[in-house]
């Protein structure tokens, strides 16, 4: 290997253990040893030494023997004349420093103020450095390395030679779905800092992250790799050669480095390859091209920034589809989370501001004319900047395996494959959707036309095996829009009464779902027409939608059998498959039940439901809630106790939706058990919640219910019901 590589990464290994001691000791004798430590709304603890160490620490005092063992890795400087043949002192090194960092980090959190904003996304104005990602947005974001949707992520270190080409670097990085996590700085500035000043939207909707501009907030990328190993590989904590190999073969992500390589740098850069990650530098500090650790070349110097990104995806060995689709602006799911604001866009359509709305309908072969995209009414380039137009997206589909069924499950995808062109913002569906297409997309040439080439070249993408032609006629003069939003509106309250007169009796196959067995391999999620996926995406029709497109895919038929317990929601036959599926993991399931044999959960659950002994009740919280709820843990520990594909009578994982079902839990009273939900939740689903609370005779049921204005213990919850005299009391008990 390189001399000059370990010499530099052993140093920068040295200056950051020294570092982090002289800040442990500052941090020991201005507050103490048993001075709470955290990154904020994690309930893994420090994730490099909780991961790779086994290490639950939480205070200061508890930092003591992460330093020892930083320490107690180290080796000699060695002489930068001397060549070294072996890799094992670097690669020690490199994880010293990054116990280091992790010191350093955590430590900034007792300052007052903070350096980060400790959000998703990155306000408009003032400190854009977000720091650590929560539990939210970890669980959020991480299934996307699961299931695929984000191929990997590239730790941007330092600044790039310009900010044009900062900016070219960033969105050639979304356009291959890739997460950009920026660190570091040359000179006082950063890649983020060139992004802020050419106005490019940031934070992790974008995929665009900015963790901090210190040279240790790159360890942030690296614990966000080794929560995605405990959370979705189904590693224990302080089993470091697991969580090292499930990083080398599932999370593929890389490091470019911009600029100047310090020692610092040079050490993290170490560390990282600890993990399988190479790095890529502009600059020339040698190079280690034999394989090893990492699949292919570890450190490959000088490659120029044009070059870069090409030679991490191949030295990585990772493997990309993107479909170019003929659009004059970048495409991808990392603009999906994009804000325009008012004054950014060209023209406005939708958001009960215009009419509109969007439909996709099923044709015969000889009806629809493959990738014939009409606009019928003004366009873009007709009207000025600020213009408010109606809308009406009308797809017509045809294939000879399409079913009128698969019309919403198409229909619904709408929103992510518009919102996912740069430039355009897409919001609800049916006929509340909202369009925005910003200035700065449509002098790059984007017209209303081209939407319609996206729709056409997604649904051939996506559902090539029920699709064969798709044309789409997009209407913005009124009267027409008006017209058709007449004939979409029957088609949507036909769609309704089928699938709100569907029940679970109604059919004899449910659906699987086992895309989460790959973190969970124990779990099977069992869709039924009145209980969706726990995640919330996955409900009756779209299962059967997947299985017609993919037989081979994680949605297949379930056949009830023979009812055991209608009460409690199992049939034979899906306790067979659920034995089989979870490698016999898991005997039976209730799909109605949360006390006996409740459905395991994975991980990608929307809420989580938990009995209340003292209150003979139930509490759900979602995963937006951050707070302290009534059993006494957040939603990220109840999240860790639960998620993993095990079976835990008096918890259970559901979707927002199921609680509005007539079947939930149903074997414990349904509804009326319910005794907490956050207030967020509430209102969410208050127009559906106030509808079943009627139907079961409790019209008032939803103010009865204590959220975290009114309770934050279960004794509170106690003292709540009673004067409100909330069903439960009344009901059986529980326990």
């Amino acid at each position: 290997m390189s001399k000059l590589i370990a010499t530099r990464a052993i140093r920068g290994a040295h200056k950051l253990v020294s570092r982090a001691e002289k800040e442990f000791s500052d941090a020991l004798k201005k507050h103490g040893p048993d001075k709470k430590v955290e990154f904020p709304n994690t309930g893994y603890y420090l994730p490099i030494s909780h991961g790779m160490l086994g290490m639950n620490i939480n205070t200061v005092g508890g930092l003591q023997p992460l330093l020892d063992k930083a320490k107690s890795l180290l080796h000699p400087i060695p002489d930068e004349n001397k060549w070294v043949p072996y890799l094992g002192h670097t690669l020690d090194c490199g994880m010293a420093a990054l116990f280091a960092d992790e010191i350093i980090e955590s430590l900034k959190y007792l300052q007052d103020p903070l350096p980060y904003t400790v959000m998703e996304n990155c306000p408009e104005d003032g400190n854009f450095w977000l720091g650590a990602a929560d539990d939210v947005i970890m669980r959020k974001r991480g299934i996307e390395f699961v299931d695929g949707t984000a191929p990997g992520f590239a730790a941007c270190v330092g600044a790039c030679p310009s900010t044009e080409v900062a900016v070219k670097i960033a969105r050639e990085l979304q356009e291959k779905n890739l997460y950009v996590f920026m660190s570091a700085s040359n000179n006082g500035k950063s890649m983020a800092d060139q992004l802020r000043e050419a106005g490019v939207q940031m934070g992790w909707e974008t995929r665009l992250v900015p963790f901090g501009s210190d040279v240790t907030s790159t360890i942030h990328a690296l614990g966000f790799a080794t929560r995605a190993a405990l959370s979705f590989g189904g590693v224990k904590p302080g089993d470091y050669a697991r969580n090292l190999k499930y990083n080398k073969m599932r999370i593929f992500a890389f490091v470019l480095a911009f600029g100047e390589v310090d020692d610092e740098k040079h050490a993290q850069a170490a560390g990282a390859i600890n993990y399988g990650f190479p790095a890529i530098s502009e600059t020339d500090i040698g190079q280690i091209l034999p394989t090893g650790v990492c699949t292919y070349e570890h450190v490959v110097s000088p490659v120029k920034p044009e070059e870069m990104i090409q030679k991490a995806v191949e030295v990585r060995g990772l493997k990309i589809q993107v479909h170019k689709i003929p659009i004059p602006v970048s495409y991808g799911a990392a603009f999906e989370g994009e804000r325009i604001r008012g004054e950014d866009t060209w023209v406005e359509m939708g958001g009960n501001k215009t009419p509109a709305f969007e439909f996709v309908t099923s044709k015969s072969i000889n009806e629809v004319t493959d990738n014939k995209i009409e606009v019928i009414g003004p366009e873009i380039t007709d009207v000025p900047a600020g213009t408010q137009l109606p809308i009406g997206i009308v797809a017509e589909v045809a294939g000879r395996k399409m079913q009128e069924d698969f019309e919403p499950v198409l229909e619904r995808r709408l929103h992510n494959f518009i919102n996912e062109a740069q430039g355009v913002f897409h919001m609800g569906q049916r006929d509340q959707n909202w369009i925005r297409i910003s200035k700065e997309s449509k002098e790059k040439g984007f017209k209303i036309a081209h939407i319609g080439t996206i729709i056409h070249a997604q649904f051939h993408t996506e559902f090539g095996a029920i699709v064969d032609k798709v044309q789409v006629k997009i209407y913005t003069k009124q009267e027409d829009v008006l017209k058709w939003r007449e004939i979409a509106k029957k088609a949507y309250n036909k769609r309704d009464e089928r699938v709100g007169s569907m029940t679970d009796e109604s059919t004899d196959t449910f659906y699987s779902c086992l895309l989460c067995q790959s973190f969970a391999p124990t779990h099977v999620c069992v869709v039924s027409p009145e209980r969706t996926g726990l995640c919330g995406s996955y409900n009756w029709f779209t299962c059967k939608a997947s299985y017609e497109i993919n037989p081979r895919g994680p949605n297949q038929p379930v056949p009830k059998g023979d009812t055991v317990d209608a009460l409690k929601g199992q049939w034979k036959g899906c306790n067979e498959f659920i034995l089989q599926s979870s490698r016999k993991a898991i005997s039976a399931m209730s799909a109605y039940s949360i006390m006996s044999e409740p459905m395991t959960s994975c991980g990608c659950f929307e809420c989580i439901a938990a009995v209340l002994p003292l209150a003979n009740g139930v509490m759900t919280v979602s995963r937006e809630f951050a707070g302290m709820t009534p059993c006494g843990m957040k939603f990220s520990t109840l999240a860790g106790t639960v998620g993993g594909g095990q079976q835990i009578p008096g918890f259970v994982g559901h979707s927002k939706r199921y609680v509005v079902s007539k079947k939930f839990l149903l074997a414990e009273g349904g509804i009326k058990r319910l005794v907490w939900m956050p207030k967020a939740l509430k209102d969410d689903l208050r127009v559906l919640f106030e509808a079943r609370a009627k139907a079961e005779g409790v019209p008032n049921l939803l103010d009865l219910i204590a959220d975290e204005t009114i309770a934050t213990t279960e004794e509170e919850v106690v003292a709540h019901l009673q004067k409100v005299n909330h069903p439960a009391l009344t009901l059986p008990p529980l326990m």
